[in-house]
């Protein structure tokens, strides 16, 4: 299985970004997604995640309301979009397939990662 993050950049305070992950090597839809996060000196946390094929999602609270999460079964790609950024969301962002069809925020819940994408925001 590998997954492949991309998207992450540079961009002002107030700005957009939107990542990618596109998997391959399992049934992507059969799965949760999930997003995680890791700032400089801090523990890798959850972000976000979007359950198997359903559109229902889990943030959070830190971006909740600023984030949103989407998959495209027929692409096998999850899609992070992230308005109003902060320069606390400044991180390595990380995609990882679940175990299950639910998404947790637990990272022990997921079986598959990527290879994480930088975010950096200016303020």
């Amino acid at each position: 299985v590998q997954l492949q993050a991309s998207g992450g950049g540079l961009v002002k305070a107030g700005g957009s970004l939107r990542l990618s992950c596109a998997a391959s090597g399992r049934t992507f839809s059969s799965y949760a997604m999930g997003w995680f996060r890791q700032a400089p000196g801090k523990e890798r946390e959850f972000v976000g995640g979007i359950n198997a094929n359903t559109s229902v999602t889990r943030f959070a609270d830190a971006v909740k309301g600023r984030f949103t999460i989407f998959r495209d079964n027929a692409q096998n790609t999850v899609y992070l979009q992230m308005n109003s950024l902060k320069p606390e969301d400044t991180a390595v962002y990380y995609c990882a397939s679940s175990h299950t069809r639910w998404t947790y925020m637990n990272e022990r819940e997921y079986a598959y990662w990527g290879q994480g994408t930088q975010v950096t925001v200016s303020s």
